[in-house]
């Protein structure tokens, strides 16, 4: 449908903390038992291939026993109204499987795999379980196909060149401390409304437009921003 409003929405750990994903700032947490040095590294993959393995394998366990929830929902909804494309911090699949569209993760998908070799060579996974001897259609071995720290963001241009496209921008359950995917509220016109959904107080230093801020969780704030952007703009 022609003259619809451009909604990018951007997420981060917030929207699958409340499907019970863990987090990084989770106390007693899965991360509150790695460090990161060990398991999100390029270097802990070289150095112990077999613990940073089977630290992806109980994060792919956990993602398939969560649900999407009312936030990935309600920006799935937008859909109906909007022309909207979701970029997300988060390697799981929540979005998707919640019926959004169009998802472009900057940090990688947590049920895929890739080439150790080949960066572009990215298999699916079935199930939880990659054995240590799987190995990418080239013949090398297969490692997580997940931007360890430390390493370049690919997705990062893509991602940019949205956000530019933007009418609306809703950022949801992200600090916007991390970088350079921080950085994509820059690349919106002067223009665009931002809404930002989080219970704390992200850095919000790096955003210039008009800023509203409603402190509440992703799945209680975002089902009642999207209703109210539908009532706003949906029908324009």
């Amino acid at each position: 449908m022609k003259n619809r409003k451009k909604i990018v929405v951007f997420t981060g750990a917030g929207v699958s903390a409340d499907s019970g994903i863990s987090t990084f700032r989770d106390s007693d947490g899965l991360w509150d038992k790695y460090r990161i040095e060990d398991v999100c590294t390029p270097e802990a993959l070289a150095r112990n291939r077999k613990t940073v393995i089977d630290f992806y394998n109980i994060r792919r366990r956990e993602l398939l026993s969560k649900e999407p929830n009312a936030g990935h929902y309600a920006i799935r909804k937008l859909e109906d109204h909007f022309d909207v494309e979701v970029v997300t911090q988060n390697i799981d699949d929540l979005h998707e499987r919640a019926g959004s569209t169009h998802v472009t993760h900057l940090h990688g998908e947590l049920r895929k795999l890739r080439s150790s070799a080949d960066e572009s060579l990215v298999v699916p996974i079935e199930g939880w379980e990659q054995h240590l001897d799987d190995r990418a259609p080239d013949g090398s071995l297969l490692r997580p196909f997940v931007v360890f720290f430390g390493e370049g963001v690919p997705m990062f241009d893509r991602a940019a060149r949205i956000a530019a496209t933007a009418d609306l921008l809703i950022v949801v359950g992200t600090s916007l401390a991390v970088y350079p995917a921080a950085s994509l509220v820059r690349y919106i016109r002067p223009d665009v409304p931002v809404y930002l959904i989080d219970p704390n107080e992200p850095d919000m230093s790096g955003i210039r437009n008009p800023t509203e801020l409603i402190r509440m969780n992703s799945a209680q704030g975002t089902p009642l921003l999207v209703d109210r952007l539908i009532g706003e703009f949906g029908n324009r």
